[in-house]
């Protein structure tokens, strides 16, 4: 009973915070928010699946995707990664993350994301090739996760994130959540999970800003609007098709609902070869920028001590590049 009360919070509220914000903008509500660093995924083994991951993931990149997952976690006692996104426009995103069992069935996880666009000129509509200075923007996202494993089938996890974004001398603030949970429903291998992430209060920046105004005087902004959080709902549900003991098969299909653009479907697929190689593909249909099937593959080698994982992933987009995500994986003792 306790698991199906978590199961219509978590749809409740994912279904309250999109209804707050489509009324209002319809379909088309892209540049509503804010803190927009929140959204790219930090991890390889997900962009190979087309991010269709918050049902599969067992790792400690649930950290990002889907909290609970880190129940899913193997019996070593600590389990670290670390991660590095070439974006477009030549920007990169960092991800580092510890998972740790604290009983039975209770997990504790830590997080950071750090995004740096580097050095970019500063334009105006006056001087559109330069005014000869320069800016980055810097954003950044501490996590604290508790999780916790129910029954056998059913497990829920929460994240508190402080999140900083600075882009010149302007700073943003925020704080936010995760919620998620993932079910074994028990029947042909499969598994269901919902999660909420970045789930939070407006909030308002800070700082000043020196422009040039249409007269040609400089002009100080210190004023600014309340900027909205990138909230996300996803749904997700994964397939065994094939579980023996040197071949796994798992297909994925996950809808995500963001309050900031439309909603999107995807559909991935892993296959692990003797626990050792994994090969990994799928499509996110509905995106603005998708072009070729998302693809990246994996090794999990084992040792005395644990085991360590390499993962590659690649995203593809029409007009803006391919994304390449590399991360690293260690679990000890």
């Amino acid at each position: 009973m306790l698991r199906w009360w978590f199961i219509g919070v978590a749809l409740l509220v994912g279904w309250s915070a999109q209804a707050q914000v489509l009324p209002s903008f319809g379909d088309s509500r892209t540049g509503t928010t804010g803190l927009q660093f929140l959204k790219i995924a930090p991890d390889a083994r997900s962009a190979g699946m087309a991010q269709s991951y918050i049902a599969v993931v067992n790792d400690v990149t649930a950290l990002y995707w889907n909290p609970a997952g880190i129940t899913q976690v193997d019996s070593f006692d600590w389990h670290f990664t670390a991660g590095h996104t070439q974006y477009i426009a030549e920007t990169q995103l960092q991800h580092a993350a510890v998972v740790k069992q604290v009983g039975g069935d209770s997990y504790l996880g830590a997080s950071m994301i750090y995004f740096d666009s580097g050095e970019m000129p500063v334009t105006t509509e006056f001087q559109p090739f330069g005014t000869g200075q320069s800016f980055r923007a810097v954003d950044m996202a501490l996590g604290l996760t508790f999780a916790q494993r129910l029954t056998d089938a059913f497990s829920f996890g929460l994240t508190a994130k402080y999140v900083n974004e600075s882009i010149a001398d302007v700073n943003t603030h925020a704080v936010m959540v995760d919620f998620g949970f993932q079910y074994d429903v028990g029947l042909a291998n499969t598994r269901f999970a919902v999660g909420i992430n970045n789930f939070g209060p407006n909030t308002t920046p800070s700082g000043s800003l020196n422009i040039l105004n249409v007269n040609g005087n400089m002009e100080t902004l210190s004023d600014f609007e309340q900027i909205a959080i990138p909230s996300v709902f996803r749904l997700g549900f994964a397939w065994d098709a094939i579980k023996q003991e040197k071949h796994l098969l798992t297909f994925a299909t996950q809808l995500n609902h963001p309050t900031d653009n439309n909603e999107t479907l995807g559909f991935g697929a892993e296959y692990l070869f003797n626990r050792l190689l994994f090969i990994r593909g799928g499509y996110l249909f509905g995106a603005d920028e998708t072009a070729l099937p998302a693809f990246g593959f994996g090794l999990n080698l084992q040792r005395r001590y644990g085991h360590f994982t390499v993962d590659y992933g690649f995203n593809s987009a029409a007009r803006i590049g391919a994304t390449h995500r590399l991360t690293l994986g260690l679990s000890l003792f």
